[in-house]
């Protein structure tokens, strides 16, 4: 009896650690469905394109999976069992109900918490001191399927959503090691979810690392460490001129114990910068757009600045 057929469906570098275990297996991997590289975004992931060069699996990067001439092809497929690990785009139920062993997804969080897109983002952002990956049946709604499995690592107040990232990129792995075979022979143990301890949250744009000093200054450094490098970035803007802010320091001798009106400028060198509850010293920063301004104590940095 041939080996059950799957069909992947991924993206970033869980998406590539993951087909690769498939691979490395000698599972019956039928295709991949993945997508271009978007040039305006910063890839610093292997995706799981490279893995699937490296053993000859058919590559396709459909703009929309869901349209009647996609969903005949992969029907034409005959996929056994689909697997989704970061794939960026709803999968409509009409595919989900294609492999006759179901449709499972690797998600970046702990579920039922953090539904949606950027998990990992926003677990750094509201400050959560754990994260994980979930392994769960792909229903109609997005990451509310039953639970096959789950992993956590924890992180730390000052790890980036990178740091995050890596700490918790091996769970996926471990995971679909562990049930993987159970998959294939559609023997997986399933645990519905507890929708009353879900939350969800929607995609993130450069636009939503804007600095709002209103905040306190925890909420200002989840924020810088939830977007720093090696995505868009927490910034400010100062007139027509746009500060990033890609580190700061809640409790640095210059910003302790320094109050002000909300992104006021206390000290020049180091600069201190006034929060909703005290300041913060911001120790690496980038100009860009227009032409820096010269700063002065006492300037309010932000909406406030552009009057």
């Amino acid at each position: 009896m041939s080996k059950p057929r799957i069909l992947f469906f991924g993206y970033s570098e869980v998406g590539y650690e993951c087909l690769d275990l498939l691979l490395s297996r000698g599972d019956n991997v039928v295709a991949l469905i993945t997508h271009e590289d978007n040039p305006t975004e910063k890839i610093w992931f292997k995706t799981p394109a490279v893995a699937a060069r490296e053993k000859g699996v058919p590559i396709f990067t459909p703009e929309k999976v869901n349209t009647p001439e996609w969903i005949e092809r992969i029907a034409a497929l005959r996929p056994d069992l689909i697997l989704s690990v970061y794939y960026r785009n709803m999968i409509s139920s009409k595919i989900l109900a294609l492999p006759r062993l179901g449709a499972f997804n690797v998600h970046g969080s702990l579920l039922p918490k953090y539904r949606g897109r950027a998990p990992i983002n926003w677990a750094v952002l509201h400050g959560a001191p754990r994260i994980g990956m979930t392994l769960h049946r792909m229903v109609k709604q997005a990451d509310a399927g039953a639970i096959v499995d789950q992993e956590g690592a924890d992180i730390g107040p000052r790890d980036t959503a990178e740091q995050a990232f890596r700490k918790v990129m091996p769970c996926a792995r471990r995971v679909l090691a562990r049930q993987i075979d159970a998959l294939l022979a559609g023997t997986a143990k399933e645990t519905p979810q507890d929708d009353t301890q879900a939350t969800y949250f929607g995609g993130r744009t450069p636009e939503d690392g804007r600095i709002s000093w209103a905040q306190n200054s925890s909420q200002i450094f989840n924020l810088i460490r939830a977007v720093a490098d090696p995505y868009p970035g927490a910034f400010t803007d100062v007139g027509a001129a746009r500060l990033m802010v890609w580190w700061a320091e809640t409790d640095s001798p210059a910003a302790r114990g320094r109050r002000g009106k909300p992104g006021e400028i206390i000290s020049l060198a180091p600069l201190v910068v006034a929060t909703g509850d005290g300041a913060l010293e911001l120790t690496r920063t980038e100009w860009r757009k227009g032409r820096p301004p010269e700063f002065k104590a006492g300037q309010i940095l932000g909406e406030a600045s552009k009057g």
